[in-house]
């Protein structure tokens, strides 16, 4: 369906599994007028909007093309999915030193055309790209964005919803902190209809476990995740392009939350086209709040041995 409310574009930086995916379903949604994929591989770039163009005829009319940075100049939104993707048995986290290297070149190019948009990274370990590319783009931090846990959350509100036998869209229930080993279940808040949700010490267990570890289980059986986080990025893409004001569990510069500065962390936010509106406080349990900050800690002492 056609939800356009004006002339917009989305420039995908990478286009490996997690940025062609992403394209493939702003495509097939007709979120967008223009849609442009860059790649350093520009053949692979090519090949891929050359793919998605043939379907034209059985579509909208989402116009896309493979670019370079140049493209960028008229973009609403730029997501960055490039980079070293996880292997089987590596964390987020090892990511690091490989990726934040090359973010230095990504950002310098992006901001070389464009000092309006907003920039999404997809690109892991999410919360420390999102701050290196806060720090090295000179954007407002409600300008750079990071997935967050936002798929975390959807994946905790599946699991719980199996668990208890209702449809997971009506399942309310967050995961928050890293994108990844260190992130926190809030069970405190999980309900349906505003009624909480009861479950056994096993079944929080065995349902944060299942949530925490769905990455390196899908990455060990098909090598990459690639549909729910690219849904997750339509998500926060559509609630950008038209405004919305949608709560969505995105990575933001935190300042003073709950204790916790200077770090991006997945927490509730609102979301719409000026990029992140307002940070949502939350009420942390202590043993909630304690997490979160052992969380920040972990991520602080990573971005410490960067050079910004």
């Amino acid at each position: 369906m056609n939800t356009q409310l004006r002339s917009s574009r989305v420039v995908i930086i990478g286009t490996g599994a997690v940025g062609t995916t992403t394209a493939y379903t702003l495509f097939l949604r007709e979120r967008v007028s223009e849609l442009v994929l860059i790649d350093a591989n520009k053949d692979k770039a090519l090949g891929e909007a050359l793919d998605m163009n043939h379907g034209l005829p059985f579509t909208g009319g989402v116009k896309i093309w493979a670019g370079d940075y140049s493209d960028c100049k008229d973009a609403d939104v730029i997501v960055i999915a490039a980079g070293a993707s996880q292997k089987p048995g590596e964390t987020r986290i090892d990511l690091l030193k490989r990726n934040a290297g090359i973010f230095d070149s990504i950002i310098k190019n992006i901001v070389q055309y464009n000092d309006h948009g907003i920039i999404l990274v997809a690109t892991n370990p999410v919360d420390i790209l999102s701050y290196v590319s806060l720090r090295k783009s000179g954007f407002p931090s409600n300008r750079v964005i990071g997935s967050g846990t936002l798929l975390d959350s959807a994946r905790f509100r599946y699991l719980i919803g199996q668990n208890k036998g209702i449809n997971p869209r009506s399942i309310h229930a967050h995961i928050v902190g890293e994108h990844g080993d260190s992130e926190l279940p809030l069970w405190s808040l999980a309900n349906v209809a505003g009624i909480s949700l009861e479950f056994s010490e096993q079944d929080r267990e065995e349902i944060f476990n299942n949530t925490k570890n769905a990455a390196y289980e899908i990455i060990n059986a098909k090598g990459a995740t690639s549909y729910a986080i690219a849904l997750a990025l339509d998500r926060i893409i559509t609630s950008i392009l038209q405004d919305e004001g949608s709560v969505l569990n995105v990575s933001t510069l935190l300042t003073d939350y709950n204790g916790v500065s200077d770090v991006y962390l997945g927490v509730p936010c609102i979301v719409d086209g000026s990029g992140v509106r307002q940070v949502l406080n939350l009420e942390l349990g202590d043993q909630e709040l304690a997490q979160f900050q052992a969380s920040a800690n972990k991520l602080k002492d990573e971005i410490s041995k960067l050079d910004l």
